[in-house]
């Protein structure tokens, strides 16, 4: 059975994914979509003496279905004259100016397709140093930020979206204090995010109050030692002002690196799910968890069913891509890195009837991702079989262990962003952020929602009236209507409802069983201080996550807004209808 799109489904859908004529009428439907992209991804079995139309007709019902999506370049392009399917790449840069401007024409070319960069700028000598014959004063990887971050803004991403971006810096570069503090003015770098790249040696020595020393990227000299605990203090802070930076685990990042011949992972993609190499692409897809769960359970019969046809479907992209670059499709081809992940893990929980924060909601965290985990090897090594395992596997950490596959890598967690929302779900493995709310996507424009699930749940109990909705969306959350049955507010928390300690544990479980990384958000309310953030960067390096981010309430303006409808009439009404408000 193929459920009903939503108004707010069918909104991003026109606004983002389906084709348009020159005249800019709209030439296609979501079901013309899904036959689109699987005809286009299936041609790829033609080269492996596989059924591309058998191919083709079980990836449209799933995409139909939207029990599986791919990633948002792969819909907006698959099967048209772009042909560029993915969504996360790393590029180099090294200390030179050709480098830089490199890195930078590159950047442009692939956000013109959709795609996001990363970029670690820890190779550039420090702001001050002397450069050349002549002896100029370096700008330092900062200014360089200000360069990309201008060019991202005059290209929209695939003529549909913002470009977006990475900025990663070693915590032991010169310049590390000045990077930390890059996004405290809010106007500044607006296309990028940025992550700080610790050690475990600077965690040691934060922890034991030691010094650390910031060395010379040129030639690894000491410039300075500073007080570790005191840099990790103005990393907090900075967070706690802004969003910015988060943090990435590099040595974790590393030990789980298939191929370290080929190279170490030195940034991430824009949302921190996908370390890469240099000149490295990878293509994501998400399976939709809530549409396995029925009768108070979840099918995992049905669910390795998707995961096999999702890891081919993935596989099939890396076939039929183009890439924006030749070293892009060089790097790409040599690993096969693919990035298979869940979205609608809320959804999936509230079905179940398990509050996130409930010690239940980490196990089927566990059991689900070591079951997508463990089929998607399966199917990768099938793969292999039928096609060749990836060209750099031999020396690769997967030969040393005798698993040959057709994928480097085969998971990872995305934040889903607007295909949870053509999917109806809640993203990624993120929490409800509130039960209503205004989306703010798509040039400004305001999208409202009211949770499905709560309102029938509120039905159920004969507990829905316009006033309930008025007051949720003002405050967001269903824990501070006391009004309601206990069953009701336990069942559905709301990101700033949540212990850090409760974030942690479910972003813990599935890290344990993803190749890649996870993108998950440590929400906070506005009353958090430095020392909190301070706290949940050491614990997530102790639980062994690759990166993990934080965003404090009302430090600046974001995509989800709560408190902001439900106070006059006609955004109620607005709300009620969870469609299309005004701008």
């Amino acid at each position: 059975m193929v459920e009903s799109l939503s108004a707010n489904a069918l909104r991003v859908l026109e606004a983002r994914y389906l084709q348009r004529d020159d005249a800019g009428g709209l030439i296609e439907n979501f079901e013309g979509l899904c036959r689109r992209v699987a005809d286009a991804v299936a041609a790829a079995e033609d080269a492996f003496g596989g059924d591309a139309q058998q191919h083709a007709d079980v990836f449209f019902a799933a995409l139909r279905q939207r029990e599986f999506l791919p990633n948002s370049p792969t819909l907006m392009n698959a099967g048209t004259e772009v042909g560029q399917l993915s969504a996360c790449f790393v590029l180099p840069v090294e200390d030179s100016i050709e480098s830089i401007f490199d890195a930078l024409k590159h950047m442009a070319l692939i956000h013109k397709t959709g795609g996001g960069t990363g970029f670690s700028l820890s190779h550039l000598r420090p702001a001050g140093d002397r450069v050349g014959p002549h002896r100029g004063v370096a700008s330092g990887p900062v200014s360089f930020l200000g360069v990309f971050d201008a060019a991202t803004a005059a290209v929209v991403q695939g003529g549909r979206r913002r470009g977006a971006n990475m900025g990663v810096l070693r915590v032991d570069h010169p310049d590390i204090r000045a990077f930390v503090r890059a996004k405290r003015d809010s106007d500044r770098f607006t296309n990028f995010n940025l992550s700080v790249a610790t050690t475990d040696a600077f965690w040691r020595a934060a922890r034991s109050g030691g010094a650390f020393d910031l060395l010379h990227p040129r030639d690894g000299k000491v410039v300075e030692s500073v007080r570790a605990a005191a840099l990790l203090d103005e990393i907090a802070e900075a967070a706690w002002a802004c969003g910015d930076p988060g943090v990435i685990f590099l040595d974790a990042v590393e030990r789980a690196n298939p191929t370290p011949r080929l190279g170490p992972l030195e940034a991430t993609n824009p949302c921190g799910e996908l370390p890469l190499l240099p000149n490295e692409s990878c293509n994501l897809g998400s399976i939709r968890l809530d549409a396995f769960v029925g009768d108070g359970r979840l099918d995992m019969e049905r669910l390795d069913a998707t995961v096999d046809l999702a890891v081919r479907f993935l596989d099939d992209v890396i076939e039929v891509n183009r890439a924006p670059l030749p070293e892009v499709a060089a790097q790409t081809r040599a690993t096969r890195k693919i990035g298979l992940g869940v979205m609608g893990f809320a959804d999936a929980l509230v079905d179940l009837g398990i509050p996130y924060d409930a010690p239940q909601a980490a196990e089927i965290a566990e059991r689900v991702m070591t079951r997508i985990r463990s089929r998607a090897e399966r199917a990768s090594a099938h793969l292999a079989q039928e096609r060749g395992a990836f060209p750099a596997w031999a020396g690769s950490r997967l030969a040393e262990r005798g698993l040959r596959l057709r994928n480097a890598t085969l998971t990872s967690i995305a934040p889903t962003g607007t295909i949870s929302i053509v999917a109806d779900c809640a993203s990624g493995i993120e929490p409800y952020f509130a039960l209503a709310f205004v989306r703010h996507v798509l040039s400004g424009e305001r999208l409202a929602e009211v949770n499905a699930r709560f309102e029938a749940a509120l039905r159920d109990a004969a507990a829905w009236s316009p006033d309930r909705v008025a007051e949720l969306a003002r405050s967001g959350s269903a824990r501070e209507m006391a009004d309601l049955p206990e069953s009701i507010r336990r069942l559905f928390p709301v990101a700033a409802d949540l212990t850090p300690t409760a974030h942690l544990a479910i972003q813990a479980a599935f890290q344990r069983h993803v190749d890649n990384a996870v993108s998950k958000t440590i929400n906070l309310p506005a009353d958090a201080t430095p020392g909190t953030i301070r706290e949940i960067y050491a614990s997530a390096w102790q639980l062994g996550l690759k990166g993990v981010t934080v965003f404090r309430e009302g430090c600046k303006g974001g995509v989800l807004e709560r408190g902001v409808l439900g106070v006059g009439a006609e955004d109620l009404e607005c709300l009620g209808r969870a469609g299309r408000c005004a701008a």
